[in-house]
């Protein structure tokens, strides 16, 4: 659908004049769709929302840790860290047994092997979403390990360079499963029916709730791979602020999921967890390390190796929307930080920040791009500070 904008035009009028043809305005179109379902907010007050089901298992596993250390506790709770990472193994049958069936595979093998596993961290982080878990890997070839496990399905898949992060969704955890089972042969499981535990797992299944997960995987180093130089900062400096950008993006992904039903690797989604790291690392909104992190610092050429090309889209952008999408996102990190710079100090607060999320998640990237979007951001954000009529 081709919005009016403030009486600046259309979407693709605005895709217009930033250099696309008929085909490229067409691509865009699609791939700037806005999914998310932003139907209201709670009030400030409402903030944080309360925990998720699946919290209260793994601020076990958090305090577990504390005693036995974190792989122990997790190999014994997440089924893929008893397998290696391997060309194909996602197609044996002990490992489609472990993964979909919950069956554990024989013997003790050898399991996910990392470098450092002493170095793992393992907490839950406030949000204003909930909290959520956190598992933190030192040492990046642990991280990219983890990640093939828990996101790859054990095998070697390339990683980026550039991707430092992974929010894991929808994980099907077989030990809350395996829980779930001792209660209801305890006779201590309520709401579910049946006579049998096949049965009742069949009613399980319904309520996902009871059994899947989110948790964050996190990396250390610099964020996006760019270097503190780059940004001018010292070493030490840059660091302590890459956590709190890799952190804080990732639990924007998880606020949008759960209160506007949407997380995806497209250019909307990363402008606006990237503008809620940057904030929360830096106090305010720096345009330029966006655009440094994406590869397009050079005003007229994209950086290969620059996060931008991890979302180009499935299908992939051709090249020359490609081209005008790198115009976009330029011209949208700019108006972004226009606003920002405006910005009383609530909106550095959590409360604040996803109150500006959800004024953000109303758009669509080309309309964050187009020449009236810092009014019609100010205008989204007077809208929600009002009380409803």
């Amino acid at each position: 659908m081709l919005c009016t904008m403030d009486g600046t035009g259309t979407r693709e009028e605005v895709l217009r004049a930033f250099g696309a043809g008929d085909a490229e305005a067409e691509e865009l179109l699609r791939y700037n769709e806005n999914v998310f379902r932003v139907e209201g907010l709670p009030d400030d007050t409402g903030f944080p929302l309360a925990d998720e089901p699946f919290v209260e298992a793994w601020t076990g596993y958090a305090a577990e840790a504390e005693r036995r250390g974190v792989v122990p506790t997790l190999r014994e709770e997440l089924v893929q860290l008893r397998f290696p990472v391997a060309e194909g193994i996602s197609a044996t049958e002990e490992y489609r047994n472990a993964v979909q069936r919950g069956i554990p595979p024989t013997g003790a093998g050898a399991g996910l092997l990392l470098e450092e596993p002493e170095s793992l961290r393992l907490f839950l982080h406030p949000t204003a979403a909930g909290r959520i878990p956190v598992l933190v890997a030192e040492n990046r070839n642990d991280f990219m390990a983890l990640l093939r496990a828990l996101a790859r399905r054990n095998e070697p898949d390339p990683i980026p360079a550039s991707m430092g992060a992974c929010t894991i969704a929808g994980y099907n955890n077989w030990g809350r499963v395996a829980r779930l089972r001792q209660e209801f042969e305890r006779g201590e499981l309520q709401g579910v029916e049946g006579s049998d535990w096949a049965t009742a797992f069949r009613g399980i299944r319904e309520r996902r709730e009871l059994y899947q997960d989110r948790f964050i995987l996190l990396s250390a180093g610099p964020y996006s791979g760019v270097g503190a130089a780059e940004l001018g900062l010292r070493e030490e400096v840059w660091l302590k602020m890459s956590r709190t950008i890799r952190l804080e993006h990732e639990c924007t992904h998880y606020f949008t999921r759960r209160l506007f039903g949407s997380m995806r690797n497209t250019l909307l989604d990363e402008l606006i967890a990237d503008y809620v790291g940057i904030v929360a690392a830096a106090g305010r909104y720096h345009a330029d390390w966006f655009l440094r992190f994406m590869g397009l610092e050079d005003p007229s050429a994209y950086r290969q190796g620059g996060r931008l090309q991890n979302y180009r889209g499935r299908p992939a952008l051709s090249d020359g929307a490609f081209l005008v999408l790198q115009s976009l996102v330029r011209s949208a990190a700019r108006r972004l930080e226009e606003v920002d710079r405006e910005l009383p100090c609530r909106y550095r607060a959590p409360a604040g920040l996803a109150r500006m999320v959800t004024a953000l998640a109303a758009f669509t990237l080309d309309e964050l791009a187009g020449p009236g979007a810092a009014d019609l951001v100010r205008e989204r954000l007077r809208a929600l500070s009002q009380p409803p009529g």
